[in-house]
């Protein structure tokens, strides 16, 4: 029987284990969003991980959603996320980075002056970000141009060369959690009447075409793919009976790249779809699991029985550096603190004891 403490390879990069660690905002990027010293300090901590996703991080000026969140557009970053590479793989571990455009999530006080922030339609999400004024509301995007639409996705190709330049093993391209990828994807956000939106083939093009273009620059075995069907975070709107087309559709068109995996995160009660989405899809599939609260060491389970081939957990591995360790001697666990998940300093990102500290 195959267990989540077992090796794995991932289209040609060997992971120790099938234990991911998940992306997470941490919004701790320094000046010129780069990655700091206590960002490598906290990715190395955790290489006990078969795979590090980092997380979200914008392609582009205009592709950032929050406060402090980094980047792979300058060779300032690009040279910052060299140290967590190094510090990483000299601890053993792999580590894709994830690259995430917030689109039409976030609001013009966090970009450059001038710039706006964009989506598929110009339909303003509900809801608000945090600023260094405050709360602001999400503001109505511009829509992308069939030009732009183009340009976002060699963004997205240019970012994913910077991370193979800065030493990661690959890129994970966020369609997930309502960003631009998902807002392409959803019916609510995306009311283009051109190729890019309308029928679920033509809203889907997006996706597959950015995963096309990276997966041509940097090879598809270095490029994942991470999806949430049905979930309505950022004010995502995915009508139950459009799901299954789209994303069964997406899940076919992805498998015909090669991609090094899939990754789910499960929102909701949709575990048929998942497995559905894994059998459509032919390479490594990775899941993050529904459940209530921390994902927990219940799910190692879900590779004992074949439902994914790589569990993937975040708060808790967020909480414990050394999760394997701890998910191997049935415990005990350190306690995530909410309080400090978002910017910040070294509590709550580096601090947290592993076993022999504990």
């Amino acid at each position: 029987m195959t267990t989540a403490f077992d090796s794995l390879d991932l289209s040609g990069t060997p992971l120790g284990n099938r234990i991911a660690m998940a992306p997470m905002t941490r919004s701790r990027a320094g000046a010129g969003a780069t990655a700091t010293e206590l960002t490598v300090e906290y990715y190395a901590q955790r290489a006990s991980a078969g795979l590090i996703i980092t997380e979200g991080i914008q392609p582009s000026a205009i592709g950032q959603g929050y406060p402090d969140t980094p980047g792979l557009h300058s060779d300032g970053q690009v040279e910052s996320w060299r140290k967590v590479t190094d510090a990483v793989h000299a601890a053993g571990g792999k580590i894709f980075a994830q690259i995430m455009h917030a689109g039409r999530v976030g609001h013009p006080v966090l970009l450059p002056d001038g710039l706006v922030n964009v989506a598929p339609s110009a339909i303003q999400a509900k809801g608000q970000v945090y600023t260094a004024e405050g709360p602001k509301d999400f503001i109505t995007p511009r829509e992308l141009t069939g030009d732009e639409v183009r340009a976002t996705i060699a963004d997205f190709v240019a970012a994913a060369r910077n991370a193979i330049a800065a030493g990661f093993d690959g890129v994970e391209l966020h369609g997930a959690n309502g960003y631009l990828i998902h807002q392409f994807l959803a019916p609510g956000s995306n009311q283009r009447t051109d190729e890019w939106g309308g029928t679920p083939e033509n809203r889907i093009r997006f996706a597959v075409e950015t995963a096309r273009a990276v997966a041509a620059e940097i090879g598809a075995a270095r490029t994942g793919f991470r999806l949430s069907p049905g979930n309505p975070f950022n004010d995502i709107s995915e009508p139950q009976a459009d799901l299954e087309a789209t994303y069964t559709s997406l899940a076919k068109e992805l498998s015909a790249l090669d991609l090094a995996y899939l990754h789910v995160m499960e929102v909701g009660p949709i575990r048929d779809l998942v497995t559905d989405l894994r059998g459509r899809f032919d390479g490594t599939f990775i899941l993050s699991p529904a459940t209530e609260g921390p994902t927990g060491p219940d799910a190692l389970a879900l590779v004992e029985d074949g439902t994914a081939d790589i569990v993937a957990y975040g708060a808790l591995f967020l909480a414990n550096p050394d999760l394997p360790a701890r998910l191997k001697a049935e415990g005990p666990y350190n306690t995530p603190d909410a309080a400090t998940f978002y910017g910040g300093t070294e509590k709550g990102y580096t601090d947290y004891p592993s076993l022999p500290e504990s």
